[in-house]
């Protein structure tokens, strides 16, 4: 996974928890890097699972619940430091629908290498989405928060139900009906 990932893991812990817990907890969750991570770098989703596992230990917050906070996290990291994806998208639905078609092209020309989920969406009506989200890690959960975020970017609510993909795992569609 590309390191802007984990160090936005660690800047939210900072954020939650404070400094000196954050150097606490990543001494303790006995990663390979010793936890010293960069935005250029790459490393393995197992490590980011073990940080997130170790904040849960820490905090009492499950490792679900993390992932979520992380998701909204990183979709305002997104927001801050990559506005052109957001440009001309007027609510959650055409944000959602072009990640696979839009972002992660872009993505994929900065870091040939980066191994992307995959967002299929289908608009089932106006109000209403599919999006299946399959990826070769655990987060789902972070997935979620994503969803969570960008709805209430666009001060939209919706009832989110998931059913899991059978026979993929870290795979789920979420529908997502608006509700007015």
């Amino acid at each position: 996974m590309k390191g802007t990932i984990f160090v936005e893991l660690v800047n939210m812990a900072e954020d939650a928890f404070g400094e000196d817990v954050v150097d606490q907890v990543l001494d303790k969750a006995d990663l390979e890097n010793g936890g010293a991570f960069t935005a250029v770098g790459n490393y393995p989703c197992s490590e980011l699972v073990k940080i997130v596992v170790a904040f849960s230990d820490h905090s009492g917050i499950s490792p679900e619940a993390l992932q979520r906070m992380f998701g909204h996290w990183m979709l305002k990291h997104f927001v801050e430091h990559y506005s052109e994806f957001f440009s001309g998208k007027d609510d959650s639905f055409s944000l959602l629908e072009a990640v696979d078609g839009e972002i992660h092209v872009e993505v994929k020309k900065l870091y040939p290498e980066a191994e992307l989920p995959v967002f299929a969406t289908d608009r089932v009506e106006g109000d209403r989405l599919k999006l299946t989200y399959s990826s070769p890690r655990p987060l789902v959960e972070f997935c979620h928060g994503m969803i969570e975020a960008s709805l209430e970017r666009y001060n939209q609510t919706a009832k989110i139900d998931r059913c899991p993909v059978a026979h993929q795992p870290n795979a789920t569609t979420f529908d997502i009906q608006l509700e007015k």
